[in-house]
């Protein structure tokens, strides 16, 4: 009876140029691995796109992408299944580039083994130690250094054990502790399948030979998880749940627990596609049926009724920063985690890691391939374990609101405990009760615009016709709240982060005391404005842009700030060297060039009797 090949997931990465796709393209080639339909067009590629002359260019096989053909580099992860007599194999071709980092992360939050490439003659860059720090990160169980391009060192032993120290220095750091290092010259095939004739002082095994020998443990969870993913509901009498075994097993009989309410319940039916199964293991994608209705949604997770799964708002994790536009604490952001999505903030930056020295680093905002330990508190407890425990539960993507575009990859480290004992507490006297006790509907009236733009004005003359008309008010105004609350904040975009949080969360506890509140903040990131309207309920947050230019502003200038910053003596201000976000979708829209303030005001009145506010 045959043995069942164990599986192998690899990624070859490394600075640009190491020559990743060449090692990969060569040792297919060299172990007769390529169709001969592949080696002609791998011939004709080589001739219109290839960088070795008559040769055969052996990245080609690879490269995939007309773009990364074109240009001789890998842009995307290149994935290529093959198999040997002895495993089977699934090797992700990751990008060398910094600006693709991000998809060498990809790469390696899926693999068991890294094969890192170092070129002989350049030695150990920055951006292979960035490398060396996701692995570390991802926790790739094993690391093989490639000292690529030994020909060019002139087959140098000194050489390859220098480059080979370095590495170890540097993966230790990073508590990288199975590594194997192979003097190779990827372009003529030296160490890949067959021992090199021109290192024979190089004793260790070939590259392939070590891919085929090397033991990996397997970090699957052991306890059955099963993730929704979606509710079935064909007729009223079938309700399955859907979703892909994340670890363990599950069959017809067993008892689960659902989280993260804590109902339990038995296992009626388990489907694969539509064929009904006695048992399904972890990778399948099930359906499965349970003896008693519960509500199950996307995002709950099925588990054993013993399981070690947690449940938490408040998660330290490490984050890899993938967006050109910088991670600012205060921030919000949606975090997928397994089948979950939820609001979410970085609530502090506990320190970056430091890509050459592997030491902590401070920070109080992460820019693009930053690596850092950060705080996040959610909007709602999510069921996740450590990454170490399940990689499904325990990594997330952090997507921007505004664009949906994933910004940055996280793993979870563990939960702060710091909200377990927090609760709402039920108070007797509601919202509606005191906004009827003062014969009013609350509201926040949210003003922004540069600075000299007319909004305070604005705002204190629609504060006195509020108070004139009998309505309960209060203004929080930018330069006044800076005297207290704020006092401690500067004006750098972190700070004007945190400024705008703070003051959301004041006005909707006023809003929530039955007042018509009045905000007058340039707040000038459209993400921060965001997340103050979505702490209101639908129709209490009328965002009020006073929409008057940059030049006009700067020619009124009633606190000669405008002037002070065109001198250099007043940094990060906004409209000069700091950017102002208009707003997209305001409620209401002034125009401040010319029409005075009582008039402005006066539309304004006038839009909140439409509304019904007044």
């Amino acid at each position: 009876m045959s043995v069942e090949k164990s599986l192998l997931r690899f990624l070859t990465c490394g600075s640009v140029d190491d020559g990743k796709s060449t090692l990969i393209g060569r040792m297919l080639y060299d172990g007769g691995l390529v169709l001969d339909d592949h080696l002609a067009a791998l011939a004709a590629d080589s001739r219109k796109h290839g960088t070795t002359g008559d040769s055969l260019d052996f990245a080609l096989l690879v490269d995939g992408l007309q773009a990364e053909r074109e240009q001789g580099i890998t842009i995307d992860v290149a994935y290529r299944y093959f198999s040997t007599p002895k495993r089977k194999f699934i090797v992700a071709d990751t990008p060398g580039h910094e600006q693709y980092t991000r998809n060498m992360a990809t790469g390696a939050s899926v693999s068991d083994l890294a094969v890192v490439l170092v070129d002989a003659g350049k030695g150990i860059l920055t951006q292979t130690r960035r490398h060396v720090a996701i692995i570390g990160l991802m926790g790739v169980g094993h690391v093989v250094l490639a000292v690529n391009k030994m020909d060019l060192a002139e087959f140098s032993e000194a050489r390859f054990h220098e480059i080979s120290a370095d590495f170890r220095e540097t993966a230790k750091r990073h508590g990288i502790e199975n590594l194997t290092a192979v003097p190779v010259v990827a372009r003529d095939g030296d160490n890949l399948v067959g021992k090199s004739s021109r290192m024979p002082w190089y004793e260790g095994p070939t590259l392939l030979d070590h891919l085929e020998a090397v033991e990996i443990s397997s970090s699957a969870a052991s306890s059955m998880r099963l993730p929704v993913q979606w509710v079935s509901r064909p007729n009223r009498e079938f309700r399955g749940y859907c979703g892909t075994i994340a670890g363990g097993s599950i069959g017809r009989g067993d008892g689960v627990r659902v989280l993260p309410s804590g109902r339990t319940s038995t296992v009626k039916r388990v489907l694969v596609g539509d064929r009904d199964v006695e048992r399904a293991v972890a990778g399948e994608a099930i359906t499965v049926l349970l003896a008693d209705e519960l509500d199950i949604s996307r995002g709950d997770v099925i588990a054993a009724p013993d399981t070690a799964l947690r449940v938490a708002d408040q998660l330290a994790a490490h984050i890899v920063w993938m967006s050109e536009q910088p991670l600012l604490p205060g921030r919000p952001y949606l975090v997928k985690c397994g089948t979950q999505t939820v609001g979410a903030t970085i609530s502090s930056i506990k320190h970056k890691v430091g890509i050459d020295s592997a030491e902590d680093v401070a920070a109080r905002r992460l820019e693009t391939n930053d690596i850092a330990s950060c705080n996040l508190s959610l909007s709602r407890p999510i069921v996740f374990e450590p990454f170490a425990d399940c990689q499904t539960l325990g990594s997330f993507i952090l997507i921007d609101k505004m664009t949906f575009a994933t910004v940055g990859a996280g793993l979870v480290d563990f939960e702060l405990r710091r909200a377990n004992n927090i609760h709402w507490q039920s108070l007797e006297v509601s919202k509606a009760a005191r906004a009827s006790a003062k014969s009013q509907k609350p509201c926040c009236l949210w003003f922004t615009g540069l600075s000299g733009s007319g909004k305070s004005t604005i705002a204190n003359l629609i504060d006195k016709r509020l108070m004139s008309l009998g309505h309960h008010t209060y203004l929080l105004d930018g330069d006044n709240v800076r005297h207290g609350l704020n006092r401690d904040l500067g004006f750098t975009d972190e700070d004007r982060v945190e400024n705008i949080r703070r003051v959301a969360e004041v006005a909707r506890l006023m809003v929530d005391a039955g007042l018509v509140v009045l905000v007058s903040f340039i707040s000038p990131f459209r993400a921060e404005r965001r997340m103050a309207r979505e702490l209101f309920e639908d129709g209490e947050f009328i965002e009020v842009f006073v929409d008057t230019p940059l030049d006009v502003c700067e020619a009124r200038d009633p606190k000669g700030l405008y002037r002070k910053a065109r001198a250099g003596q007043l940094a990060n201000f906004t409209g000069i060297d700091s950017a102002y976000e208009a707003p997209e979708h305001a409620e209401v829209r002034l125009d401040g060039r010319v029409v005075s303030a009582e008039d402005l005001a006066g539309q304004l009145m006038n839009e909140l009797q439409v509304r019904r506010l007044v």
